[in-house]
């Protein structure tokens, strides 16, 4: 191997991806019965330009009152293919590989979009258009102060969600995505169904930690089951719930090695969502050591998140073992070309660049390097031909 850890290509089954920096998923909250259209397109083809090896579509309901707010992107329907199909489109032939995220809200459904407010959507503040829904969930535990309680999910209902995911994932698959990730954390259906905090269950699904995985790992089976065998799929985790009280390092180690014995790739590794607050450290690639752990102890490959800002920092990260890629969200929102401005930092190149950026950038450096820095305050600072006084 030669250059940075970041840089090298990783192959997952079938696919193999140009480098290791990810594009975490990040809900926009802007679309209407879950089509997307060119904001979309904008949005994530701008990471695929930026150099990115892997860029994945946001939480993407699986049923309609699966959706965290009634603008979440959907896949719950055939008319949700072409405008997915035409992202993953653009993705390819810029050289990202395409992912998508399949999630149910549960308990945390029917909420307004962030800059609405916070909390559930109402017949009071609702936008015009917006219609509320009862939200489901493992036990019908509220998931917050003054929330509603949800429905609880009979053992029924169970077999229709989990063939929902399955419906999905064979849209994916026919919208173009090569990379699927089911959605398992941050508080919403399956990480419900993990946490003693939500999960009351008397049933089959509830009590030992072997009962509240039984469903999550039911809906990955039944994924990897319709999923082609040579494309990756990924589960992404809340390693440890907000508080202390919920799920533990522990029980998501032992959950990472059965998602293994099920033919899950990688492990995509956060945490919170569930419990008031955040119990534990917290700064600078504080998430890291929960990957680093899952990916020893489980052996399987993980991807890191949680405030990695800096491409020394990614690098260190890859290169120490700690995961086996790094997703960077809020940090790709302020510069969608983190990915080539952490290569040309990383290797002082261009050469990542599209070739309509790359060239003109590096000659534009050159002079810049000659010029030293613009020291103001006059905005004009030219040195003369040579040969001229």
């Amino acid at each position: 191997m030669t250059g940075p850890h970041l840089l090298q290509p990783l192959t997952l089954r079938g696919v193999t991806l140009p480098n290791r920096l990810v594009v975490a998923p990040m809900c926009q909250y802007n679309v209407t019965d879950g089509v997307v259209g060119d904001y979309h397109l904008v949005h994530l083809g701008r990471f695929a330009l930026g150099g990115f090896g892997l860029v994945m579509v946001e939480a993407t309901g699986v049923t309609a009152d699966g959706r965290i707010s009634p603008g979440d992107v959907g896949l719950w329907n055939d008319e949700q293919v072409p405008g997915l199909a035409r992202v993953a489109a653009f993705l390819r032939e810029h050289g990202s590989v395409p992912a998508i995220q399949l999630a149910h809200a549960g308990g945390k459904a029917s909420t307004l979009r962030p800059w609405d407010g916070n909390g559930q959507v109402t017949a009071e503040n609702a936008r015009p258009g917006d219609v509320p829904w009862t939200p489901v969930s493992p036990s019908g535990v509220p998931m917050g102060e003054g929330w509603s309680a949800p429905h609880p999910l009979s053992a029924e209902e169970l077999v229709g969600v989990r063939e929902a995911f399955v419906a999905a994932a064979r849209r994916s698959l026919t919208a173009g995505y090569q990379v699927v990730e089911v959605h398992a954390a941050h508080g919403y259906l399956l990480n419900q169904f993990l946490s003693p905090l939500t999960n009351l269950r008397e049933d089959e699904y509830g009590g030992s930690r072997e009962n509240r995985m039984r469903f999550p790992l039911e809906v990955v089976a039944a994924v990897r089951e319709v999923w082609p065998a040579d494309l990756p799929l990924v589960v992404r985790v809340s390693a440890v719930d907000a508080t202390r009280e919920g799920v533990t390092l522990e029980d998501t180690i032992a959950f990472a090695r059965e998602l293994k014995t099920l033919g899950v790739d990688a492990i995509d590794v956060s945490g919170g969502g569930i419990g008031p607050g955040w119990e534990h450290p917290i700064g600078y690639g504080y998430q890291v050591p929960f990957a680093a752990a899952i990916r020893e102890q489980a052996g399987i490959p993980t991807m890191a998140v949680g405030l990695l800002v800096d491409p020394q920092q990614a690098e260190a990260v890859v290169a120490g073992g700690q995961a086996d890629l790094v997703a960077v969200a809020r940090e790709a929102q302020d510069d969608p070309n983190f990915a080539v401005h952490a290569a040309r930092a990383l290797t002082g190149s261009y050469e990542t660049y599209p070739v309509q950026a790359g060239p003109r950038l590096a000659s534009r450096d050159r002079l810049l390097g000659r010029l030293g820095p613009w020291a103001g305050p006059d905005p004009v600072q030219v040195e003369q031909p040579a040969g001229q006084a």
